[in-house]
């Protein structure tokens, strides 16, 4: 009986593999056959679920964006007290890279937005998720603002300035000028500030 395969998965697999080199060396050392060594496999079998290195990619940066979505879900999902203003907190401190995979997933992303800036399609995929965080963002401080957690405040300007803030934090301790609980401090701090 012929062994059941799921291509999903191999694909999936191969997908981290390209993490793994693009995280520790960059886009430019991720080709077919580094890829294939890093997985562990031929590169035939990468070329069996991946034509090109460009849909490699592609697929990669999809699945990246999937990883991230899962992660903001998960940490809102338990987000305590549940409010709109804890919500916010849990959206944005999972975009920060706090633990190895979610700063596997940060380097992998920034490599990707070098890449998005020189093709027209990549950005608007990151455009389009951009917008979509912006709004949950501002959606949430919106209701936290009615439920009376926050006061005078416009939710749009101040969604993109929290986002910047995470950012930018999410590069510092990505290049080690912070660490995870001085950049939740921050980031606390300023949300504090939007309190009455």
């Amino acid at each position: 009986m012929p062994r059941v395969v799921d291509h999903g998965q191999r694909r999936g697999e191969i997908a981290e593999a390209l993490w793994r080199v693009a995280a520790a060396e960059g886009l430019e050392a991720v080709s077919l056959a580094r890829v294939a060594e890093e997985a562990g496999v031929s590169k035939g079998r990468v070329q069996h679920y991946f034509a090109s290195r460009d849909e490699l990619l592609d697929f990669a940066a999809q699945q990246l964006q999937l990883r991230v979505d899962g992660r903001v879900r998960a940490r809102m999902a338990a987000a305590t007290p549940s409010s709109p203003l804890g919500e916010v907190r849990a959206l944005l401190t999972a975009l920060l890279p706090l633990d190895e995979d979610a700063r596997t997933d940060a380097r992998v992303g920034s490599a990707f937005l070098i890449r998005a800036l020189g093709d027209e399609r990549l950005r608007e995929i990151y455009r389009t998720g951009n917008r979509l965080v912006h709004t949950a963002v501002a959606e949430r401080l919106a209701a936290a603002r009615d439920a009376g957690e926050l006061t005078g405040l416009d939710p749009a300007r101040e969604a993109t300035v929290l986002l910047a803030l995470a950012g930018g934090l999410a590069e510092s301790v990505l290049l080690g000028d912070a660490d995870g609980a001085g950049a939740l401090a921050v980031l606390d701090h300023q949300l504090g500030r939007l309190r009455p």
